[in-house]
């Protein structure tokens, strides 16, 4: 049997994260991707680099568009090359997996089909509606809606639905909403009965209406709307007020403005996601390597003729561990120096490798560190080890300095201005004008300032009066006050946990305050 050619891949009814463990090892393998437009980008990131990737429209196309997609997949799978077709969904629910398959089938091209989460099942999950539950009924009746063109409801036995006495999922468009419900009622279905309505589902702008079928239908005439939803009718549909959990967390609905570096932002989006919230990636800065490496090198060379390597960032453990690590040294060779970490974020990532830092300050300034040193003993006349940033501040090198130290002052890494404009980027200037952004985070003083640079000082003291302002510490704090900006939230410590829970905090605050 011949390995596929082409992967027909459900990736699930639309939150990033329910497209399976298979569909992604699939997606990562291929070389060309043909997607759905409804296909979340964060899907598409994981696609390899270099992959082509094609975007062949919204689903619920005419016949000869899809023709199209057919032949496409077929001409690629001849060329040599495999083939990722993403869709919406489960490919065969309500979908035009089944034609694609069998069109593959006939050319003689082996393909495989990795199933996806249906929007029928997922979707009523977000909602904190289960589908089925002893006593709901026996029966799940999935209704086709909106992927066809035309206005008119499916061609349903509504008589015989209403009399099976179990859940209903339609998959409706916005023209059919108020008829579909309304053609429930007229065929047997009690107007009293429960249903709700799913705007986005799995998505942080889920919108969930409840209520029965008759009022349903009399909002949905008075107050229309373009985009299709998920229906759920049954006794199922009580159980909401009892088992909602998606947009019942406390950042749900919420725009975070995330603007660390692109690599190191999954773990600030990932935590912003568990709590509900929609993280807009925008990178302020971009770490590079120091135009001469040299320095670090020769500081690596001679780690033990150091007493201490104070570390200021994590990005520094990075840099500096990347240079001890690139030869035939190990983490054995840090035996000799004590370590030092401005805060729990730099001691964590330097915990990554198996070391323990010796001393990390209660305050996280370079002030406090150079007390918190001089505390354990005199540090004069010691050899420090200080890798730092390019543009990094000068107060724990001068505080070492004035207090007797020998200090060696290596730059490890450079920060410079990324692209946050780019053409595939998210529009943050419209976005904080049209006040579509709740909270803007900033990690470090230079995704401040550069923050500043890219939109103009006094634009950015207006834009971001508008909104929450978030700082990891007192030292990016100090950077946007010195700016002109008011930082609303900051942490007590400083890491990107602490930050997301304290945003979590200030905005279930005003919550209750406002509501």
């Amino acid at each position: 049997m011949k390995n596929p050619a082409v992967y027909l891949i459900g990736t699930g009814p639309g939150d990033p994260g329910l497209i399976t463990v298979h569909g992604l090892e699939c997606l990562r393998r291929a070389d060309v991707v043909i997607h759905d437009h409804e296909v979340p980008i964060r899907v598409l990131k994981q696609a390899r680099q270099g992959a082509e990737l094609i975007d062949v429209g919204k689903a619920g196309r005419q016949p000869m568009e899809q023709d199209a997609i057919t032949f496409l997949l077929a001409e690629k799978a001849r060329d040599g090359k495999l083939v990722a077709r993403l869709k919406r969904g489960d490919p065969f629910v309500f979908d035009r997996g089944g034609e694609e398959a069998l069109f593959l089938h006939a050319q003689g091209i082996p393909y495989e089909v990795v199933p996806g989460i249906p929007l029928g099942i997922g979707v009523p999950a977000y909602a904190g509606v289960p589908v089925t539950y002893p006593g709901g009924g026996d029966t799940i009746t999935l209704v086709r809606g909106y992927e066809d063109d035309n206005r008119a409801l499916p061609d349903v036995d509504w008589a015989s639905l209403a009399k099976l006495d179990g859940t209903v999922v339609c998959y409706v468009g916005a023209q059919q909403l108020s008829r579909l419900l309304d053609e429930l009622v007229s065929n047997g279905w009690p107007a009293d009965g429960q249903a709700v309505i799913v705007y986005n589902g799995t998505l942080t702008s889920q919108e969930t209406s409840t209520g029965t079928i008759s009022e349903l239908a009399e909002h949905a005439r008075e107050h229309p709307r373009r985009d299709p939803a998920i229906v759920v009718v049954g006794r199922v549909v009580a159980f909401r007020n009892h088992l909602r959990w998606f947009d019942a967390r406390p950042l749900f609905g919420k725009r975070v403005l995330v603007t660390r570096p692109r690599d190191q932002a999954a773990e600030m989006v990932d935590r912003l996601s568990i709590l509900g919230a929609e993280a807009i990636e925008a990178p302020m800065i971009r770490i590079v390597p120091p135009e001469d490496l040299a320095p670090l090198r020769r500081a690596a060379d001679n780690i033990q003729t150091f007493d201490w390597i104070v570390f200021s960032s994590a990005n520094a453990v990075e840099t500096f561990m990347s240079a001890l690590l690139d030869g035939t040294r190990d983490v054995r060779s840090l035996k000799g120096p004590r370590l030092c970490c401005v805060g729990t974020g730099t001691a964590e990532r330097l915990a990554r490798y198996g070391i323990k830092a010796d001393l990390v300050p209660d305050e996280f300034r370079g002030e406090a560190l150079v007390y918190a040193m001089a505390e354990t003993g005199s540090i004069e006349g010691r050899r420090i080890l200080v890798p730092r940033a390019d543009i990094g501040r000068d107060v724990i090198v001068e505080g070492l300095r004035n207090a007797g130290a020998l200090v060696s002052d290596v730059v490890a890494y450079r920060t410079i201005l990324e692209d946050a404009q780019q053409d595939d980027g998210p529009d943050v200037y419209r976005m904080l004008l049209d006040d579509e952004i709740d909270v803007v985070t900033f990690t470090s003083p230079s995704a401040v300032r550069n923050f500043a640079s890219i939109y103009g000082k006094e634009q950015t003291i207006d834009l971001l009066s508008r909104t929450v302002v978030a700082a990891i510490g007192p030292v990016t704090s100090d950077a946007a006050t010195q700016l002109g900006l008011t930082v609303t939230v900051q942490p007590a410590v400083s890491t990107i946990a602490a930050l997301v829970d304290a945003i979590a905090v200030h905005v279930s605050a005003l919550t209750l305050k406002t509501g």
